[in-house]
């Protein structure tokens, strides 16, 4: 394991493995967890908290190999999963709480130092936001990668709703428990069935398709749709990141479903003074590189704060098509920004439109959804891909840009401004930043939606209206001899749940009504996405 994460030489220190230590929590559920302990005397502790189990690989990969390392581990499994308590998994409902009451237990063992760190990806990232404001100064460090304070706005990114990842995820967790083989026959059952489920209506069968039983939060979910619905308050951490005083490192990936809400997260911390570690890879959330990197940055974070050394901080990103690193200032770089102008005839300028045109039209259709290759994805699927299949896709307007002379680079956020008409007041506006490579193979850079409604984006006296979309940030540079591309869709499914155009209730929805969009790109309404330029 060591090898294969890339360690440094591990200085052997003896450790010893207690199974199922229980901690009790405030209203008397039972939370069961792995205490790795090294044969260390004033050793520190990292605390994982975590949903998917304890044993086999998890296991190794952080308890033994920081234990290894000087570090007790209590690796426990969430309220509801394997065999703690609690009944069936609640997301995010419990884990403050239970985070505290971890806590207190720790302070009552006599290994315990005072001296407390934080590790762990995705939902075991989302454990440690919950604990980190009231946990006090017993908290040192937290080593944070792929992940986000809130998960909310990454359920429902853009106002639409994340159907691909939200469902697997749900189907995952639903099928955890038994052995390692009969989870994983449960979960290549469960492939052929997510395929249908992401074409079934209504979304509140999904999960009955997808994993032959009702979900309980997914159907939570579906029904609390509004960013201001009561029901996420207790579920949110993002709040409190500000109150964090503890140093932080982050660690993720371009590709990555949570990385806008981890750089918020960076934000907020910024704001308030402090100076986080961060760290961008070319990286999905399920890339072994990035976990690799994790661990390793964890443990050096870690060590160095244990020795009383100053916390790393700065920035470093891999910007993609150059295969090199960058040590950066601060997130963003820079704010200057460059527009890249949408023209009649697929034509993309950084020069504006001149003369009035006519608005390229698209039909879409709800019963035939716009797919999207790659991108931020929880699977296998994501990341870069070949994009020319669905370029060719009436429901698809493409605009290139000319042979670049230079290399172009962007390290930043992107945004776009759509001028948009519909016949429908429910629609989706998808926009995607490509690299056309000298042969025509079209690769996906970064991209993001938006879902408009009625009091959304209010239309002008034409019925127009511009529509702003927050594209995923990006570290990029075109070779010379490349084309910058950009496609416009209503539609990135199954990514996102497709729109039906009815305006009818998320979980309810059967009906479904095509619809035709006038894109415009003329000097009164110059549609355009915004790189970052230095």
């Amino acid at each position: 394991m060591s090898r294969f994460l890339g360690l440094p030489r591990s200085p052997a220190v003896p450790v010893r493995v207690h199974r199922d230590v229980e901690v009790v929590t405030r209203d008397g559920v039972v939370l069961r967890g792995d205490h790795w302990e090294p044969r260390r005397r004033g050793a520190p502790t990292v605390l994982v908290r975590t949903p998917y189990g304890r044993r086999g690989v998890t296991g190794l990969a952080t308890g033994r190999v920081f234990a290894e390392r000087g570090f007790h581990v209590l690796l426990q499994s969430c309220r509801g999963t394997f065999d703690s308590g609690g009944g069936g998994f609640t997301p995010m409902r419990y884990e403050r709480e239970d985070g505290l009451d971890t806590l207190a237990w720790l302070k009552t063992q006599p290994w315990f130092t005072g001296e407390l760190y934080t590790y762990g990806p995705s939902y075991l990232g989302f454990t440690q936001w919950a604990l980190a404001a009231p946990a006090g100064d017993a908290l040192r460090g937290m080593l944070l990668s792929v992940t986000a304070s809130g998960f909310r706005d990454p359920t429902y990114a853009g106002g639409a709703f994340s159907l691909d990842t939200t469902l697997n995820w749900a189907t995952l967790t639903a099928n955890q428990g038994g052995s390692t083989v009969s989870f994983m026959y449960r979960q290549n059952r469960a492939q052929a069935r997510l395929r249908r489920a992401w074409t079934h209506l209504p979304l509140s069968e999904v999960d009955t398709v997808a994993a032959g039983r009702e979900i309980a939060f997914l159907q939570e979910w579906l029904r609390h749709t509004d960013q201001a619905d009561p029901y996420w308050a207790s579920r949110e951490h993002t709040g409190t990141v500000a109150g964090v005083t503890a140093p932080v490192s982050m660690v993720g990936g371009w590709h990555d479903l949570f990385l806008p809400w981890q750089l918020r997260d960076y934000a907020a911390l910024r704001a308030a003074g402090r100076t986080p570690r961060l760290v961008i890879g070319p990286w999905t959330h399920a890339s072994l590189g990035l976990h690799a990197e994790a661990t390793r940055s964890g443990l050096e974070f870690f060590q160095a704060l244990h020795r009383g050394e100053p916390a790393p901080t700065g920035v470093r990103v891999y910007v993609a098509g150059t295969g090199r690193w960058r040590d950066l200032p601060d997130w963003p770089p820079h704010g200057a920004t460059q527009p890249w102008y949408l023209h009649p005839g697929g034509g993309l300028s950084t020069t504006a439109p001149a003369v009035p045109a006519a608005p390229s039209t698209y039909r879409y259709d709800p019963a035939d959804p716009t797919p999207s290759p790659g991108g931020p994805l929880l699977t296998r699927a994501a990341g870069v891909g070949d994009n020319r299949p669905v370029e060719r896709r009436a429901d698809v307007l493409v605009h290139t840009g000319e042979v670049l002379a230079h290399d172009l680079e962007a390290i930043g956020p992107v945004h776009a401004t759509v001028h948009i008409r519909s016949t429908v007041e429910h629609f989706d506006v998808f926009v995607r930043l490509c690299d056309v490579h000298p042969s025509g193979r079209s690769e996906n850079v970064c991209d993001g939606l938006v879902r408009v409604g009625p009091g959304r984006f209010e239309p002008d006296a034409d019925g127009v209206r511009a529509v702003p979309v927050e594209l995923w940030p990006t570290a990029y540079r075109w070779r010379a001899g490349h084309r910058v591309r950009v496609q416009l869709a209503s539609a990135a499914h199954p990514r996102y749940a497709r729109n039906t155009g009815t305006g009818e209730p998320l979980a309810t929805a059967t009906a479904l009504v095509a619809s035709t969009q006038e894109v415009f790109h003329d000097p009164a309404r110059p549609s355009a996405v915004h790189l970052p330029a230095g």
